[in-house]
């Protein structure tokens, strides 16, 4: 009998699980670690801190599975960028987190000078500062580092880069290919990086790591940090790892995330789509990890509405409270909730923007509220959802759903109504690090098949029952809503729009 360890290391913690070939999870171990605000729109990690509770997190796993894993597969949260020296592995910076928000300026000069359509054929990405190019280029503007840089003393990488070359005593300095996707820098045609792009963003390329498949034996941890030295085999970004774990593997299947932020993918296949306007192309795992395409949407803030009603206003005093707020009233009251704290993602790209709430009254409550901001979830999912599906004419059946908040039955059958499609929700929910738990099990000889993989699954399926032209009326109260948070962003620049 064999079994993995999947190390999923997220924007609040890191999630370690031992499981098992029969899907089963053996172990599990979990940490939260400290998020840093230094300045308005700024969020940093500290890169030691996530290696150490990651560590943490992994020998509970191990101690709770009782047995040695075959090997590790790793996932992450994406575009965070972390830049160390190479000889001794400390950073020489703080990680730049996927919600920071400090090159806004930059990009938009990007979208001055007329290189948005270059990077958008090369990359299938958008000038915005969530991605890992303008962050890795604010961190080398400091002139000690750039002259490290250019003199081979500093390695650059996201966060499974960065686990990896402290697992491995640096010996591998690698990434995979969707990783590599998210970084306004790799190519998604040669699928490598692009020589152009590198120059347009001053990033030398001996900072970044080699490109390897999300399946395949890329080193081994040292024995000093698991006890033995087990292969590390599998390697994607959490959206990915995610898409992979819930079976989506061939076009139209699809599935969202619903974590700090929600990440909708529509895997598109095996040849390169043209997505949409505002819509994303990114790489993804086909069915044995080989690299495909997928689309993608972008909601920055979803889970992490939910943590400021807790940690922020204490309005709750579990995730879990909302549930049941959300029952106790027949709707919002009129309150709908826009929680673009780090700005909008897909299909607006509008970095500017702030959480905005509407229609308070004096009869607003911390029900209505708690309501509003898990309709926000499934709004914004909706909208994604039409966005993506329109222009590149995908049929998608049925939205397959995990992360925290899809354990939410009254989110998951208002998610069903508003999209007008079933929703489907497997009996494990964690398929981010069962993803990343298939790819390095596939690449080990665990699973013979991504069918294998995933046999003996039980789906829950919530079918939508809302009247379509009241699903129209809400949809279009929640556009109002969207419009007005844009207004705010554009005309504190003195722009115009809808």
């Amino acid at each position: 009998m064999a079994s993995i360890l999947s190390l999923d290391q997220g924007t609040t913690g890191s999630t370690a699980l031992v499981i098992h070939e029969d899907g089963s999870v053996l172990g599990r171990g979990y940490r939260e670690f400290t998020q840093h605000y230094p300045r308005p729109g700024w969020v940093e990690h500290d890169p030691e801190e996530i290696f150490r509770v990651t560590l943490e997190a992994a020998r509970d796993a191990i101690a709770g599975a009782r047995e040695t894993p075959t090997g590790v597969g790793i996932t992450n949260q994406r575009e965070t960028v972390v830049l160390w020296d190479r000889r001794t592995l400390a950073p020489v910076a703080p990680a730049i987190v996927w919600q920071d928000r400090r090159t806004s300026d930059r990009c938009r000069e990007l979208r001055e000078m007329g290189l948005a359509p270059l990077l958008r054929d090369r990359t299938g990405l958008v000038p915005d500062p969530y991605f890992s190019a303008t962050k890795l280029e604010w961190l080398l503007r400091d002139g000690d580092l750039r002259a490290r840089a250019d003199r081979g003393e500093l390695a650059a990488g996201t966060i499974e880069t960065w686990l990896v070359a402290k697992l491995t005593g640096g010996r591998a300095h690698v990434t995979d290919h969707t990783n590599a996707s998210r970084t306004l820098l790799y190519s998604l045609k040669t699928r490598d990086w692009d020589p152009e792009l590198l120059r347009v963003f001053n990033v030398p390329k001996d900072v970044l790591p080699r490109v390897v498949p999300s399946a395949g034996v890329v080193a081994e941890c040292d024995a000093t940090h698991l006890g033995p030295a087990l292969p590390i085999a599998g390697l994607a970004g959490d959206q990915q790892a995610a898409l992979f774990g819930q079976g989506c593997v061939t076009a139209g299947k699809s599935k969202n995330t619903y974590g700090t932020g929600a990440f909708l993918l529509v895997h598109s296949g095996e040849d390169r789509p043209l997505p949409p306007e505002g819509v994303l192309a990114t790489v993804a795992c086909g069915p044995r990890g080989e690299p495909a395409y997928a689309l993608e949407g972008s909601i920055f803030i979803a889970g992490a509405a939910v943590q400021w009603l807790r940690d922020g206003l204490g309005l709750i005093g579990t995730a879990a409270e909302t549930e049941a707020l959300a029952r106790s009233v027949p709707d919002t009251g009129g309150v709908h909730f826009v929680p673009a704290f780090v700005g909008l993602g897909t299909p607006h790209w509008e970095p500017e923007a702030r959480g905005t709430i509407t229609g308070i009254t004096r009869g607003t409550t911390r029900a209505h509220l708690a309501r509003a901001a898990l309709e926000a979830m499934a709004f914004a999912t909706a909208e994604l959802l039409v966005t993506m599906t329109g222009g590149a004419q995908l049929s998608v059946p049925a939205l397959r759903v995990d992360g925290g908040a899809a354990a939410n039955d009254w989110l998951m059958q208002f998610q069903a109504d508003v999209l007008g499609v079933p929703v489907e929700r497997p009996d494990m929910v964690e398929t981010t690090a069962l993803g990343a738990a298939g790819l390095a099990g596939l690449a080990l000889g665990v699973w013979r098949s991504t069918e294998d993989f995933l046999a003996g699954r039980r789906i829950a399926r919530f079918e939508p029952n809302l009247d379509p032209a009241e699903r129209a009326r809400r949809l279009s109260a929640w556009e109002r809503a969207v419009r007005a948070a844009l207004a705010w962003a554009r005309s504190a620049r003195g722009t115009s729009g809808t």
